[in-house]
Parts: structure tokens; sequence; C-alpha cells
């Protein structure tokens, strides 16, 4: 009998599954740990965009995080979309009884159609009691903007700024995502983490040329969550996470999924 490395996903559903808790099963799957997830809300989407979102009330969020812990043993927690205020407490306060090893916070504000995803009273929760319980915050260059009240980076002094200012919000590691600078070649993200020498590294890859990014954030932060109890630190582990999503990006266009944005392909080392 083996005991896998076993990560919890706490996120929305995306029936067209290239997002949400369905794309952090996957990226788990891809990245050797067994998945368990926990539904904070059901949307209706597909890869052109969400038309509905139907919160999960916070007392059985509650109640499926308690349920879980009860028994398993979870080892990396990734948290996702969480709708509203309510909801992103009563994570927080399940966090907080629990204490699993290691959380990685996807705070997760607006789809890539752009929809709106997470109301703007549940900004302060997250600032406020999420990110000091995370080991490590995943936000792009807008959610980054959003959670510091200001304009999101427009180069990379200032993602290195913003990340460290997100630092004084409590949390003690930053993975600050270039993607949204559509101008560079080079897709680059900043790590920051006080911890580790100077601090800063850049993180570099080249930029894929797809229209099939559906989910790349979920997909990143679920591959760290995946790979930390498998690796030694934080950088070693984002650095792996970001190859495998380099890898599901330039696979996205062999996969023929709905008429829009369509998902990263997350079994690419796997699939003939």
């Amino acid at each position: 009998m083996t005991t896998p490395p076993i990560a919890l996903t706490i996120a929305a559903s995306d029936p067209s599954g290239g997002a949400g808790i369905q794309a952090d099963l996957k990226a788990f799957s891809a990245n050797g740990a067994y998945g368990t997830a926990v539904v904070t809300a059901l949307t209706a989407q597909n890869t052109r965009g969400v038309t509905g979102i139907h919160a999960v009330p916070p007392a059985f969020v509650t109640e499926q995080i308690d349920t879980l812990f009860a028994d398993v043993q979870v080892d990396a927690v990734k948290i996702g979309m969480l709708a509203d205020a309510a909801i992103a407490a009563a994570v927080a306060d399940a966090l907080e009884r629990h204490r699993p090893r290691y959380v990685v916070l996807d705070p997760v504000m607006v789809s890539t159609s752009g929809h709106r995803l997470l109301e703007p009273a549940a900004v302060a929760v997250l600032r406020e009691r999420l990110l000091p319980l995370a080991d490590l915050v995943t936000p792009n260059l807008p959610e980054a903007g959003d959670l510091l009240g200001t304009a999101a980076a427009r180069n990379r002094a200032e993602a290195v700024e913003q990340a460290r200012a997100l630092l004084g919000t409590g949390a003690s590691r930053v993975l600050l995502k270039g993607g949204h600078h559509t101008h560079d070649t080079e897709s680059v993200d900043v790590l920051v983490d006080p911890a580790h020498g100077a601090g800063v590294v850049e993180l570099s890859a080249p930029r894929v040329n797809t229209r099939n990014t559906h989910g790349t954030g979920c997909t990143l932060s679920a591959a760290i969550a995946a790979l930390r109890p498998q690796r030694d630190d934080w950088h070693t582990t984002v650095r792996a996470a970001k190859e495998y999503l380099t890898g599901a990006l330039r696979a996205a266009d062999t996969l023929r999924v709905g008429r829009g944005n369509g998902p990263v392909h997350h079994f690419h080392q796997y699939w003939s």
C-alpha cells in the first residue's frame, strides 16, 4: 500500500472542466498527488464565459472541510474561488482550526472572460483573514492591484514592489504572475520569499502563443500545492510547477474543447 501526498482544493466547480476544482484535480493527479475537493460555489460556464454563480451556504462549506479533516490527512491545501465574504470567513475559520501543513492561496477574482467571481466585500476578508494563513499567495497582476487597492503593475519593477507590499499584509511568500504583460516575449513571474537569500527571484518561460488559456491560474496554484509535499523548498516547487504549466500551454492546441478560450492540456505528459 502507498500513501500518496494528499492535496485539497477549496474552490468552485467549472462544468467545462478547464478551471476550478476540475482543473485542480487534474493538476493534482498529473503531478503525483491524490486530489480531494470542497466545493464553494457552482458556476454555469463554458469556454466563452460565465453565465451564473450559485454560492454554497457557508455552513455547508464548513461541514465539508471539517468532515474531510476528521478522516483524511491533508498535506496541502489550494484555495481558489470563494465567491463571497461569508464563505471566505468560513474557510479562514476552518484553516485556523485544522492548520494544514501547506496552504496555497490563489485569489480568484475575475475569470479569463472578464466575469467578476468575487464580491467586493470579500476582498477585505481575503486580505485580512486568509493572506496571513497562506504559505504562498499567487495573484496575477490585476488581482495584486485589487488586493492592494491600486492599479495593476505595468512593469517588472512595479511587480516586485507590489509583491513586497503584499508581504506587508501578512502573506509569508508571494508569487506574482506576469502573464498579463502580453507585450513581453517571456512570461516572467516574480517570487518574493523573505526566507530565501535576497528574497526576489524572477521565473521566466517563453510566452506560448495560444488562446487556450482557460484555467491557467488554477492549474499553476494546484500544481504548486501538489508538488510542495514532494519537494525540499518553495523555490524548487514553484519552478517545477511553472515548467508543468508551460508544457500544458504548449500542448493546449492539441485539444479541441469548446469554441472560446479552451483549457490547457493537463495530461500532456501522459496522453499520446
